[in-house]
C-alpha cells in the first residue's frame, strides 16, 4: 500500500483544543445554577487567557453573546502570541448559554479559524436560515427549493428512503411551519431547545442519527459552524432571517439582500480552517466534563484540520491546581 507523504506542518486545531478545554472547565462549574451569564463570563475568561498561548496573530471577527449582552470577546480584539500565521478566529465560550444553567444536555465550548481576510463578518444579522447535510449529500440542497424537495434529494443521495431521515430542528414557535412540512414530508425530527452548532456537527458527520439541519439560528453560530463544515468537506447553505425589529431595521440600512442564499465560501473563502469544540455538559456527540475527583477532571473534545481533514476525539484528564 502506498502511503500519501505526510508534512509536518503544525496543525493549529490541536492549539485550539487547549483553549475549549479551558473554556469548557471553567464554565462548567456553573452547571444547574441558573446563573448563564456567569458561566459564559468564566468561559470567556478561560478562553481569553489560552488564546494567548495559540502561535498565531489572531483577530476576533465572530464574538458571540452580543445578540443577548453576553460577557464576550469582542469583534476587532487581537489574541494570539503575536508570532505565526495571521488568522480570523470566531468563538462561543459557551454554545447554549441555556443549556448550561438549567444542566441540560449539549452546551459547548467552540472556535472556528480560517486565514486573515477570509471570514464573512455579518455585522447586525443576528439570524440566519441553514440546512447542513453530510458531504455525501453536500450538492442536494438548495434553500429555493421546499422543504420536501430538498429532503428527497437528500434521501436519494444518502440512499435512503425520506422515512429513514431524521432532521435536527430546534424546538422554536418559529419552526411550527417548518416542523408541519417536515413531517408532511414524512421524515423523522429530533427538536432541542437549544444547540445550534451541536446540530450542525450531527448533521455534518456521519453516522450520529442525525442526517440534516434545518431552520433559523444564530448567525454568528453559522460563521462558527462554517469552519467545522469546510473541515469535514460536508455541505451548507444559509439565507439571513431578522427575527428582531430593531435586527430588520439595522439590515434594511445596509441595503443587504435578504433573498440570498449563502453559499459555504461565501462564509469562509478560504480553504484553510481549523475548528475545536469540547463538551460542557455532555451529550450523544461528546461527553461533558467530569469532576472525578479532588482537583481532576476530564473533558471531551473534537478536533478538525480541513488541509488533512483530519477528525480527531481527544479524552483528556486534568490535574488543576488545589
Amino acid at each position: 500500500m502506498h502511503l500519501p507523504e505526510l508534512s509536518p506542518d503544525r496543525n493549529l486545531a490541536l492549539d485550539l483544543v487547549r483553549v475549549t478545554e479551558a473554556a469548557a472547565i471553567s464554565s462548567a462549574v456553573w452547571m444547574g445554577r441558573a446563573n448563564k451569564n456567569a458561566g459564559d463570563q468564566a468561559a470567556v475568561d478561560a478562553m481569553r487567557q489560552f488564546l494567548e498561548t495559540v502561535p498565531i496573530r489572531g483577530t476576533i471577527v465572530i464574538g458571540e453573546g452580543e445578540k443577548d449582552e453576553a460577557p464576550m470577546l469582542y469583534s476587532g480584539e487581537t489574541v494570539g502570541s503575536g508570532e505565526g500565521p495571521e488568522m480570523d478566529i470566531a468563538v462561543d465560550p459557551v454554545e447554549g448559554t441555556t443549556l448550561l444553567a438549567h444542566g441540560k444536555e449539549h452546551a459547548l465550548s467552540v472556535i472556528g479559524m480560517s486565514d486573515k481576510n477570509s471570514m464573512w463578518d455579518p455585522g447586525p444579522a443576528l439570524y440566519m436560515k441553514k440546512i447542513v447535510v453530510p458531504s455525501v449529500a453536500k450538492s442536494s440542497i438548495d434553500l429555493n427549493a421546499s422543504v420536501a424537495e430538498n429532503l428527497g434529494q437528500i434521501a436519494e443521495s444518502l440512499q435512503r428512503e425520506v422515512d429513514e431521515i431524521t432532521v435536527f430542528v430546534l424546538d422554536k414557535p418559529r419552526h411550527q411551519g417548518l416542523i408541519e412540512e417536515i413531517r408532511t414530508a414524512g421524515a423523522r425530527i429530533t427538536l432541542h431547545s437549544d444547540g445550534d452548532v451541536m446540530g450542525a456537527l450531527l448533521a455534518a458527520t456521519p453516522n450520529t442519527g442525525v442526517d440534516v439541519m434545518m431552520g433559523t439560528g444564530g448567525t454568528p453560530e453559522g460563521i462558527i459552524t462554517a469552519a467545522a463544515i469546510k473541515a469535514l468537506h460536508a455541505g451548507m447553505q444559509g439565507q439571513l432571517d431578522p427575527q428582531k425589529d430593531f435586527e430588520k431595521k439595522a439590515l434594511a440600512l445596509t441595503g443587504v439582500d435578504l433573498s440570498r442564499i449563502f453559499e459555504l465560501k461565501d462564509f469562509i473563502c478560504s480553504d484553510h480552517t481549523f475548528f475545536a469544540a469540547t463538551g460542557i455538559t455532555g451529550g450523544a456527540f461528546l461527553d461533558g466534563v467530569i469532576f472525578e475527583a479532588k482537583n481532576r477532571v476530564s473533558t471531551h473534545s473534537l478536533a478538525i484540520r480541513s488541509k488533512t481533514r483530519s477528525v480527531r476525539y481527544i479524552k483528556g484528564i486534568h490535574y488543576l491546581q488545589a
